[in-house]
């Protein structure tokens, strides 16, 4: 979108907040296909890296609605500078995975080893608390070298450059 005179600069954060908005629903929608189409079952690390896109979808959501609206341009910008650093927490979560998986460091006590999820209904409040997600330190696919974590980083490095640049443009 180019600025001119005539574009009030709330309008301009319009288009990166839809695009930062989109690419956090796409991503962690990835993610959830890759879990209930793919049967990836995720480990604790993996459920936790997605929360800050739970959490910025929403945000995004209100910043696409500042924007629509013309609400002064600082609340839009505001929005996608909250959206910037969750998506950098986010990179840091995939950093810290892919270490753990890499076996740079620990991961968590949490993160045990792999066991099967229950097909008996009958015993499902029993498997509760046997049941565990697999292990953090085994990468369960690799695309170009690259585990879930470490796509996680790069998604989140780019949606946060989009938000950041964003809330640039929209000062």
């Amino acid at each position: 979108m180019a600025l001119t005179a005539s574009t009030p600069r709330s309008r301009v954060g319009f288009g990166y907040a839809v695009l930062v908005t989109l690419g956090m629903a796409a991503t962690v929608g990835g993610a959830l296909a890759f879990q209930h189409i793919g049967g990836y079952i995720p480990c604790a690390l993996c459920l936790l890296q997605r929360d800050p896109y739970y959490y910025g979808i929403p945000v995004g959501i209100l910043a696409i609605i500042a924007s629509a609206f013309g609400l002064p341009a600082w609340v839009t910008r505001a929005l996608l500078v909250v959206i910037g650093v969750m998506m950098l927490v986010g990179a840091g979560m995939g950093v810290y995975h892919s270490g753990v998986e890499w076996h740079f460091w620990e991961g968590p006590s949490s993160c045990g080893g792999a066991s099967s999820v229950t097909t008996n209904a009958g015993n499902l409040l029993a498997d509760l608390n046997t049941v565990h997600g697999p292990s953090c330190t085994e990468a369960a696919l690799r695309v170009l070298g690259l585990s879930f974590a470490g796509w996680n980083v790069i998604a989140s490095v780019i949606l946060a450059a989009i938000a950041f640049t964003g809330a640039k443009k929209a000062a």
